[in-house]
């Protein structure tokens, strides 16, 4: 009777299965993208594929403001919501980064409830906005409320990036030396401790950044009036506009994700090199 020698079995075809599956998720996931990429360069699309390449039309009313909103381009959201999106972030490195630290270094009362709250989603965004809309109906309608709902929704993203970087660092000792030499804690905190965590305040500000300038939920509830959030005026062009012009809006989206994710990692590790 045939017998089979299940290891070798599995140290033949494991490594190649496992690369099969991670090879059909890739492009699984990557396909959607890259053809509706593919497709806001198409003059049409009548059949199972777009055609009539390569035109720039497409693209041309969404970035020139002569399609769906023609009031308002690309261009003017883009930097309204990166703007907004930068702002969040900004706040919540300020208050994400020493609550990741506090609950990284010290021992406290509290610190599980602490660290809890911290890394766990305040709310769903459409819920925080209906929140926003009956506490603050004057600050609701303002960039203040979409600033501040975005600081709350993604910090958790932040205070998990940065409170990685704290645990992967011996805190006391480094804190002791610099003390020692003769720095203040604040000092210590700002210029020895801060900068060492520098990788995972750049991850914690890719993701917020990102996340922030797509939310939808949040900004849909809030948003009354002048220039729309890009995921307001993306949503705009996506169901009132031709499905090749929504590929555009999209496209433009998803470039401006990529352009802002290279550069943060570039400065990540530059700021990695300098310290080396």
């Amino acid at each position: 009777m045939a017998t089979y020698d299940t290891g070798s079995l599995s140290a033949r075809f494991g490594r190649q299965f496992v690369k099969l599956i991670l090879v059909t998720t890739v492009i699984f996931l990557s396909l959607p993208v890259l053809l509706t990429f593919v497709s806001s360069f198409a003059a049409q699309w009548v059949g199972p594929l777009p055609s009539g390449f390569l035109t720039f039309t497409n693209w041309g009313d969404v970035i020139g403001g002569t399609g769906v909103g023609a009031d308002v381009s690309v261009g003017s959201s883009l930097l309204y919501s990166a703007g907004l999106a930068v702002a969040g972030v900004v706040i919540n490195i300020c208050v994400g980064v020493p609550i990741a630290y506090a609950v990284a270094r010290y021992d406290f009362w509290g610190r599980s409830w602490v660290n809890v709250f911290a890394i766990l989603p305040l709310a769903p965004g459409i819920i925080l906005g209906i929140a926003f809309l009956r506490a603050y109906p004057d600050l609701s309608t303002s960039g203040i409320a979409l600033v501040i709902g975005y600081s709350l929704l993604k910090a958790p993203y932040m205070v998990m990036a940065v409170q990685s970087s704290f645990q992967s660092m011996e805190l006391r000792r480094i804190e002791e030396s610099s003390r020692s030499l003769g720095a203040s804690w604040l000092r210590t905190f700002l210029t020895v401790i801060v900068p060492n965590a520098k990788e995972g305040i750049v991850a914690g500000s890719i993701i917020c950044w990102t996340l922030a300038a797509a939310e939808f939920n949040f900004s849909y509830i809030v948003y009354s009036r002048g220039t729309p959030p890009l995921s307001i005026f993306l949503y705009n062009n996506i169901t009132n506009a031709s499905f090749l012009n929504a590929a555009a809006a999209v496209s433009v989206f998803f470039l401006l994700i990529a352009l802002v994710t290279i550069a943060l990692q570039l400065v990540g590790n530059q700021a990695a090199v300098r310290r080396l």
